[in-house]
C-alpha cells in the first residue's frame, strides 16, 4: 500500500511556523513586561525611600528650601513612576493581544492536527483492513489447494 501523505501537510505546516513565531513574540512581549514591572518597582521603592528620608529630615529641622526642594522632587517621581506605570499598563494590553493571538493560532492548528490524526488513523484502519484481506485470500487459497490435492 502506498505511503500516508497528508494533503494539508504544507498548511499545517506553515500553521505551526506561525505559532511558533507568535509564541517568540509573545516571549519577547513578557520579557519586556517584567523589566517594566522591574522598572515600576524600583521607582516605588525609591519613592518610599525618598519620602521616608524627607520625613525624618522634617523631624530633625530643615529649611523651607530644602522642604520645597524634597517635595519638587517627590512630586516629579510620582510623575515619572504615572509614565512608567502607564508604559507598563499599554506593555499588558500588548501581551494580552499577543496572547489571544497565539490562542487563536494554537486553535488553529490543533484543528488541523487533529484532523491529520484522524486521516491517519483511517490510513491505519486501511492498512490492517488489505492485511487481513492479503491473509484471509492466502489461507482461501491454500485450503482450496489443499482441498484439491485430498480430491
Amino acid at each position: 500500500m502506498k505511503k500516508f501523505k497528508f494533503s494539508l501537510e504544507t498548511v499545517l505546516d506553515y500553521k505551526q511556523q506561525v505559532l511558533d513565531s507568535l509564541r517568540t513574540e509573545h516571549g519577547a512581549i513578557l520579557a519586556q513586561l517584567r523589566a517594566q514591572e522591574d522598572v515600576v518597582h524600583h521607582l516605588e521603592e525609591q519613592y518610599r525611600e525618598l519620602n521616608a528620608d524627607f520625613c525624618r529630615r522634617k523631624m530633625e529641622g530643615m529649611t523651607i528650601c530644602e522642604a520645597l526642594g524634597f517635595e519638587q522632587y517627590l512630586r516629579m517621581e510620582e510623575h515619572r513612576i504615572e509614565k512608567e506605570t502607564q508604559r507598563l499598563h499599554e506593555i499588558q494590553q500588548q501581551e494580552e493581544a499577543k496572547r489571544s493571538e497565539v490562542v487563536d493560532a494554537k486553535l488553529e492548528t490543533s484543528s488541523i492536527e487533529k484532523l491529520r490524526e484522524k486521516k491517519l488513523d483511517g490510513y491505519h484502519k486501511a492498512i490492517q483492513k488489505a492485511e487481513e484481506l492479503q491473509i484471509e485470500e492466502f489461507v482461501s487459497t491454500t485450503r482450496a489447494m489443499a482441498a484439491g490435492v485430498k480430491a
